[in-house]
């Protein structure tokens, strides 16, 4: 693995600084996570099953927790027959709206939570998808302004209608990291941290999520020669200790997860729990796209589950023995995604409803130790 040169007097966190932060915080809140993994429900397609079949398979595949990127009522309704956790989604071009006028957050909840609460199990509600890395309009600025105070209106109409046990969180991706390597290097970008602190009062407050999309593919894929394949498939033994803080790490996932735990703890918010709202790695993809296999897929989600279903739970090397809900992408392949070859194919499962690999997202195939 390829070391780059960082900063240390300005990064640098001692391994008793570490020590030191606020584990029994952690630990305390993560016991009232279960450790079921969980799946996105994507629907860029146009020859997916119905949204009948698709909550039957998730059924049948044993998902504890499935994410929409909206709040559809037809599978809202399904869902509300199952044992499934369900995390649903506000639009990005809904957030600044609903930031200006609490009507509109009330409206929101009554009828893509009222609706179907608690008969569908709804745990989580995301404002926007990757909000902070939209910079090219002023629209996706003043979207950024909006989205904190979009998130209190809507905690404000869940709290009035007493609902506690939904929280109100966002995805962010990992380019709001200015700094990632090594993981006590972390540290937000400069330009949103306006937006990062109250974010973070917020979730800190509420005790919500940090939800992260987090992909060690899309690490490996930019620095091949750098990074050991195995290494971000939580394969081989090769580890890798950071010299900030002196944790020694297994996988890649861990190292990325990391990076951002030091990012908040700099900021003073070391108590905040992490959610991964997607995570996977593409089974086929074009010539030039290395890496992007069935047999590569199969390894990191198996690898994925067995790790998230840890019982105790495994955390990471800053953050052990803390669950980290988990949500794979994604459910099928979407052959309307726009982009590369790989965009169309992060399915667990074919546009037939057939496998595309094996995987227990039980976890129960994978409780040998990891």
């Amino acid at each position: 693995m390829t070391i780059r040169f960082y900063d240390m007097e300005k990064h640098t966190l001692t391994k008793m600084t570490i020590m030191s932060l606020s584990f029994f915080f952690l630990l305390a809140s993560s016991r009232a996570i279960s450790s079921k993994m969980g799946v996105n429900f994507g629907r860029l397609g146009n020859n997916l099953p119905s949204p009948k079949r698709s909550v039957e398979l998730l059924q049948i595949m044993k998902a504890g927790r499935v994410k929409l990127y909206d709040a559809n009522d037809e599978i809202l309704k399904l869902l509300s027959t199952t044992k499934i956790e369900v995390t649903i989604m506000v639009a990005n071009d809904e957030i600044t709206q609903m930031a200006k006028n609490q009507e509109v957050a009330d409206k929101w909840v009554h009828d893509h939570i009222l609706n179907h609460y608690p008969q569908t199990m709804i745990r989580y509600v995301l404002v926007g998808n990757e909000v902070l890395s939209y910079t090219s309009t002023d629209q996706d600025m003043q979207t950024m302004k909006d989205l904190v105070p979009a998130m209190t209106r809507l905690r404000a109409s869940l709290k009035t209608l007493g609902i506690n046990n939904i929280k109100v969180g966002t995805p962010l991706a990992m380019d709001i990291l200015e700094s990632s390597f090594p993981p006590s290097s972390g540290t937000f970008k400069t330009e949103i941290l306006p937006e990062i602190v109250p974010l973070l009062n917020f979730l800190s407050g509420t005790k919500s999520l940090f939800f992260l999309d987090v992909y060690p593919y899309f690490s490996w894929a930019d620095n091949p020669t750098g990074i050991n394949l195995d290494y971000a498939l939580f394969e081989g033994n090769q580890t890798y200790t950071d010299p900030g803080s002196g944790l020694t790490y297994t996988n890649l996932l861990d190292q990325m997860l990391d990076s951002v735990f030091f990012a908040m703890a700099k900021l003073g918010h070391n108590e905040v729990m992490m959610a991964i709202a997607e995570t996977g790695w593409p089974h086929e993809g074009d010539k030039t796209q290395h890496g992007s296999s069935k047999e590569n897929a199969a390894t990191y989600n198996r690898n994925l589950i067995k790790k998230m279903t840890m019982v105790p739970p495994k955390g990471t090397p800053a953050q052990p023995g803390v669950v980290i809900p988990t949500f794979i992408f994604s459910l099928y392949d979407e052959n309307e995604k726009s982009g590369p070859g790989f965009e169309r194919h992060w399915g667990l499962l074919n546009p037939n409803g057939s496998r595309c690999y094996e995987v227990d997202l039980s976890g129960k195939a994978y409780k040998t130790s990891y």
